[in-house]
């Protein structure tokens, strides 16, 4: 091969590393986001639900501020072993492409670069320490004044980006704002 093709294989090999080091390390990311639902039932009846509906789903309710009907829910949410294990194996990969380059382009060192395969299961020992983590979900509910009709109520919700996916899925709020 020609140096040429060789330099281009090795950055484009580099650059892919550089991709695959920071979806690594977006595995463990914070997603938290800010969402107003509205509702076409009463305060007490939206907070019952809500409470039963985190209950169900491991979380804990933390603090409660009865004044401002604010309620605050804390849960651990547990690394996924099938996330840490492909992500063990994607390095895996992208380090045997750049051992393969390295091992063209230094004959000297050879067969020696397929060593850096050991580094491999970092990426997943990384996603593990990392993703379980508590997880805070901060509700702050109260009714919409007048002129609009009665019962409507507004749903502040602060929480990870899938649990407020699964939230409006279970129940049928409507979209309010989105910070």
């Amino acid at each position: 091969m020609t140096p040429a093709i060789l330099s281009s294989t090795f950055l484009l090999t580099l650059l892919l590393g550089v991709g695959l080091f920071f979806f690594i390390r977006a595995s463990v990311k914070d997603r938290t986001e800010e969402v107003k639902l509205i509702s076409d039932q009463a305060v007490d009846s939206v907070l019952t639900q809500l409470e039963e509906y985190f209950s169900h789903r491991a979380y804990r309710m933390a603090a409660i501020d009865g004044l401002d009907n604010q309620v605050t829910f804390e849960g651990y949410v547990r690394p996924s072993w099938f996330l840490a294990v492909f992500l063990s194996l994607l390095a895996g990969v992208g380090i045997l492409c750049l051992a393969l380059v390295l091992a063209i382009l230094l004959p000297q060192v050879g067969v020696a670069c397929l060593g850096l395969l050991l580094l491999a299961p970092a990426a997943g020992w990384f996603y593990w320490q990392r993703a379980g983590r508590k997880e805070q979900v901060s509700l702050k509910v109260e009714a919409l004044s007048p002129p609009l009709p009665t019962g409507v109520t507004s749903i502040s919700i602060k929480a990870h980006r899938d649990e407020i996916a699964e939230l409006t899925k279970n129940f049928p709020f409507k979209s309010g704002e989105s910070t």
